[in-house]
């Protein structure tokens, strides 16, 4: 029998104390109960639910001792944390005890888990059927509550990909048992904008109804989805047509901090139609959400101030000029009796400002490296009196296989700091630069130490990730499937050189090689040891203990990382130098195709040949 400090569960929880003893069941006992004991009893209905045990339902205060196999109750006055949960197994029943019904959730996802694991039918995972097997659960007492009010993931899906329903739901469907409460579609042109319709024609956007189908699931599972726009930087997608393009801070490009742009990109805070655009799309879009809150995006405004707004920024300084049109945005969301959320890494630069930003706004302080910086940052918020998330992100983008280490140390450094500093919250990023070309599984690694960190921040989440992503996410007790990933994401260690929220193998299909320097420092021996390190994973790894609802789209995605690393290693050892592959054209054909037999597993069709364009070879 398995023992309580056996168990693998993720989060960890913050008190685990063994006891003596098991509480042996049956999942489809006839004659087993939940009961559920609430003013409200209907509001437990999701926790008992979430079990996965197939035992009758009952409020009946008739409902004798012997039958109860698990209570679930409400009791204001136990002590418990708003969102935590005492679970107790003793031989003779399970009680789930919490002050609110997301914290019955939550005792229940911890429940669920420890169910997987103790099942003689094998696991189960999120979103799967209900087992049917005889369970013996070691004797345990779990008190456990969130160190984060606000524990979000947002998932980007305005570079070109854009999931299917079944994708969302199997998504939140994990993010729900992982215990993330706020959940994101990062949105630049990917709404059904009636109003807009040339902007999200060859998209697949979501549509109003489709939103409003989400945020009903999501409340269902304790997840707040929150509307997401970007407002004033990142709206290229918009500018570049001739009815949206006058309202451009640089209508045909110019010279950033990133280079040089030939075409436009942020909204001109000077032009006076921006505003009224702006709240135009806030009136389509905010209907379809329940959320309170609405990230209003502003994120990397780089050519604010070369354009035609040069010159009052030039009188009045680029931070100034751009908080100005923020505060019009925050006018525009509390109109609307929303909370804005916003990206800092602009007004971070100009902390003198801080102290000017609105006081009911959540800032969101960003950062994608392990060394970022987040308790300078987070103390300016935090002195200034300003509530803000801290952002770090999965490090799955630009990478194909992600980069393990980094997303471990940018989300720890983030929750860990941002705990100290005041945060009251955490929104854990996935992006999708350059075509969104990394499979989602691979940003299951990160989504899980996100949700960790941002539940139980002191816990080590290293310890035991590789075996409770392969449990958690993948339905696999062996654990080879989250070895996998774990180790496909070292994959970026074989080189020396700094990447810079990418990787090597990744820079040689997506950069220009022409430039030298995405070849500089770098050796044919350093992708060599890459190969033979891929030829070490990918033959580990089988698949076949996989029960998750993708678990064969899982097993294509893997192969298809490991088809485009060997054609990233393959250009670099040439471009250094090597011979050029025999069968170079027939490699990249392949990627390609697999590419698009990939991503329609998963996703909409529109967006596909946009990510296809990204590649810079073939």
């Amino acid at each position: 029998m398995i023992t309580a400090t056996d168990l693998y569960l993720a989060p960890a929880p913050k008190r685990i104390s063994p006891r003596q003893g098991a509480f042996k069941c049956c999942a489809n006992s006839k004659t087993t109960f939940i009961k559920l004991e609430a003013a409200e009893p209907q509001s437990l209905i999701a926790a008992a639910k979430k079990t996965g045990l197939a035992w009758e339902i009952t409020a009946s205060p008739k409902a004798s001792r012997e039958q109860i196999g698990l209570l679930i109750k409400l009791d204001d006055g136990a002590g418990i944390p708003s969102e935590g949960y005492k679970l107790v197994i003793r031989p003779e029943r399970v009680q789930i005890t919490a002050s609110d019904p997301a914290g019955a959730f939550y005792g229940a996802c911890t429940l669920a888990q420890i169910l997987r694991q103790t099942a003689d039918c094998g696991p189960q995972t999120a979103g799967s059927e209900p087992p049917a097997a005889v369970f013996e659960l070691p004797c345990v007492t779990i008190s456990d509550w969130p160190d984060f009010p606000a524990r979000g993931v947002m998932l980007d899906i305005s570079r070109d990909k854009i999931p299917t329903m079944e994708t969302l739901y199997h998504l939140v469907d994990l993010l729900a048992e992982w215990k993330i409460n706020q959940f994101q579609l990062y949105t630049e042109h990917t709404f059904q904008y009636m109003a807009h319709p040339i902007v999200w024609e060859k998209a697949d956007p979501m549509t109003g109804g489709q939103i409003m189908a989400l945020d009903a699931y999501c409340r269902e599972r304790f997840i707040e989805l929150v509307p997401n726009q970007n407002s004033f930087g990142h709206m290229e997608r918009w500018l570049k047509h001739d009815k949206y393009r006058p309202m451009a801070e640089a209508p045909y490009g110019c010279d950033t901090a990133w280079g040089h742009f030939d075409h436009p990109f942020s909204l001109a805070p000077i032009d006076k139609r921006s505003i009224p655009f702006v709240s135009g799309l806030y009136d389509e879009l905010l209907p379809h959400f329940t959320s309170r809150m609405f990230n209003v995006g502003c994120d990397e405004t780089v050519d604010l101030g070369r354009g035609r707004s040069k010159k009052i920024c030039e009188e009045r300084g680029v931070g100034r000029v751009y908080l100005d049109f923020v505060q019009e945005i925050y006018r525009l969301v509390t109109e609307r009796g929303k909370t804005m959320q916003y990206w800092g890494d602009i007004i971070i630069k100009h902390p003198e400002l801080i102290p000017e930003l609105p006081k009911d706004g959540i800032a969101l302080e960003w950062g994608y490296e392990a060394d970022h910086p987040f308790a300078d940052h987070g103390a300016k918020f935090g002195a200034s009196g300003i509530p803000f998330y801290v952002a770090p992100g999965t490090s799955s983008w630009n990478t194909i296989a992600g980069r393990t280490d980094n997303a471990i140390g940018n989300i720890t450094s983030a929750c860990r700091n941002g705990l100290k500093q005041g945060a009251i919250g955490v929104l854990n990023t996935d992006w999708g630069d350059f075509g969104h070309w990394q499979p989602l599984s691979v940003a299951y690694l990160g989504f899980l130490v996100g949700a960790m960190a941002s539940w139980n921040a002191k816990a080590d989440v290293k310890k035991n990730l590789a075996q409770n992503l392969s449990l958690h996410a993948f339905g696999d007790p062996t654990g080879k499937t989250g070895r996998t990933f774990y180790d496909l994401g070292n994959l970026y260690l074989c080189f020396k050189r700094k990447q810079f929220n990418s990787s090597v193998p990744w820079q040689m299909l997506f950069r220009d090689l022409k430039e030298p320097k995405w070849t500089e420092d770098l050796s044919i021996s350093e992708f060599e040891a890459m190969d033979a390190r891929l030829g070490e994973i990918i033959p580990a790894f089988q698949g076949d203990g996989m029960t998750a609802p993708d678990a064969e789209i899982v097993r294509e995605e893997v192969e298809q990382v490991a088809r485009i690393l060997k054609l990233g290693s393959a250009v670099g050892k040439w471009k250094l130098g090597g011979k050029k592959p025999k069968d170079f054209d027939r490699m990249i054909e392949e990627v390609k195709m697999e590419h698009e037999l990939v991503w329609l597993m998963r996703n909409r069709p529109g967006g596909l040949r946009d990510s296809e364009g990204k590649m810079k070879i073939g």
